[in-house]
């Protein structure tokens, strides 16, 4: 064994040999008999007989766990809590449920009252809306959500989307009360806006999952009306376009009034060519072909025969004259009805996908309200506040851990010294730990590198020894 290793054993004093008692009698057992056994009143002995470095030791893993206390992060959570769901539509039966409970004194709803009341709730299925809730918060959508709205990956320093999730998870803790199904989310982070910010997050993405995910009758009926919705406001927009160019190329405004109009005009034509004709007639009986008032009555028949003949249509072939030519402005009276027939075909079509398209649409907001009525709706009772006070690192508690912990580990060591000096030097345990022991101080405290190492820290604490020193 070097000098080192010896520096290493003896660092506590010599401890005093304690021999172990049989029957309340002192006895003595042979050393090296690995039989030795301290009483409770032995063991405190021994650590009061070496109190200083017990007192050292506690003092020493105080100050450590003090130190680390303080450089831990505070946490803060903020908690926000939600009413269970389809409250007031369950609201009559849970009332309705302390008559299970008759029997009690007084006939107060406490004691076995109050197990039959939440066995029969969680057996009519009460608070079964809790559990999809509590299921819907902690699903990889919701947190995925999270996780990108806050850039949590870089916030917990996560390689994996899995791994941040789990940081997630451990940092949110969601349950519902059995009695009450109220739904309390507490979310904790080192910010605490950021852990008021996620636990709102929480509620706002679960009333958007709960959206988007029901798969209510009044959810299917409202999607069928949507997509129908929209077929037919493109067939509407089709047949009204193919209408307006129809009556826009055909000057067919309105064909029934139209019709009208134009024979009423037409025959106010074949009453003025038959007024001219009869004093075109008058006279020629009385002037000469070549005077200028026969001259003109007869120009003044021929353009209204001419009127008259367009007007009716004289030259319209119905097989290939069926629509208005450009250098016409308006329809014949003969192409009327071939032009009707198209027209009130397409002004049919208008109508009919104008009047399903209101009807749809009225159909469409009605299946809205009922799917947003059917929709469990999240009612927040406690909105999330950014908490004020931490709630950890409980320095204190460290502080008392780490001195319990100094005091068991150098009793403990203090105990197994003992015992360890008492084992036989010839034991094959002892041996083979002595051998194990040294060989890991050889590869790894004894090696130059250590060994720097420990002489920096040396000449680092000498340097603020040394004004003390002076001092004195």
């Amino acid at each position: 064994m070097n000098q080192s290793d010896d520096v290493l054993m003896s660092e506590l004093e010599p401890l005093p040999r304690l021999e172990p008692s049989g029957n309340g009698s002192n006895g003595s057992a042979p050393k090296g008999s690995g039989s030795l056994s301290l009483s409770p009143f032995e063991v405190a002995h021994l650590i009061w007989a070496h109190r200083k470095p017990v007192v050292r030791a506690s003092g020493a893993a105080v100050i450590a766990f003090t130190i680390i206390a303080f450089l831990l992060p505070k946490h803060y959570i903020a908690t926000t809590r939600l009413m269970p769901p389809d409250y007031g539509s369950n609201l009559q039966m849970a009332l309705a449920m302390p008559a299970l409970s008759g029997g009690g004194e007084g006939g107060g709803t406490g004691g076995a009252g109050g197990s039959v009341m939440g066995i029969a709730s969680q057996l009519l299925g009460l608070n079964t809306s809790g559990d999809l809730f509590i299921g819907v918060l902690q699903s990889q959508t919701v947190e995925d959500h999270i996780i990108d709205k806050f850039n949590l990956m870089d916030l917990y320093s996560a390689r994996y989307i899995q791994d941040a999730r789990d940081k997630l998870e451990d940092r949110t803790e969601i349950k519902s009360d059995r009695k009450s199904g109220i739904i309390s989310i507490a979310v904790g982070d080192k910010s605490p806006a950021r852990a008021a910010a996620m636990a709102k997050m929480y509620v706002d993405e679960l009333d958007r999952a709960l959206a988007v995910v029901n798969t209510s009758a009044a959810r299917r009926e409202r999607v069928f009306i949507e997509a129908r919705l929209k077929e037919v406001k493109q067939e509407l927009d089709a047949s009204a376009k193919e209408f307006a160019t129809f009556s826009s190329q055909n000057a067919a405004i309105d064909v029934p009034e139209q019709a009208k109009a134009m024979v009423t005009a037409a025959a106010d034509l074949q009453a003025q060519l038959i007024a001219a004709q009869s004093e075109l007639k008058g006279v020629q009986q009385i002037y000469t072909a070549n005077n200028v008032r026969v001259r003109s009555l007869q120009a003044h028949a021929a353009e209204l025969q001419h009127q008259l003949e367009k007007f009716g249509g004289k030259d319209v072939n119905p097989a290939r004259d069926s629509s208005l030519a450009q250098t016409e402005l308006y329809p014949s009276i003969r192409q009327l009805p071939l032009l009707g027939v198209k027209y009130l075909d397409l002004y049919r079509r208008s109508k009919i996908d104008e009047a399903v398209y209101e009807f749809l649409t009225k159909e469409y907001e009605i299946a809205k309200v009922e799917e947003a009525r059917q929709i469990p709706s999240v009612q927040v009772l406690d909105p999330p506040i950014v908490p004020d006070k931490k709630s950890s690192p409980h320095r204190l508690l460290i502080m008392l851990g780490g001195l319990l912990l100094g005091f068991v580990f150098s009793g403990a060591w203090i105990v197994g010294r003992v015992v360890w000096d008492d084992v036989d030097p010839s034991d094959a345990r002892k041996i083979f730990a002595r051998d194990v022991f040294y060989t890991v101080k050889a590869r790894t405290w004894d090696t130059s590198f250590c060994r720097r190492r420990r002489e920096k820290f040396d000449r680092l604490f000498a340097s603020f020894r040394r004004p003390k020193a002076v001092q004195r």
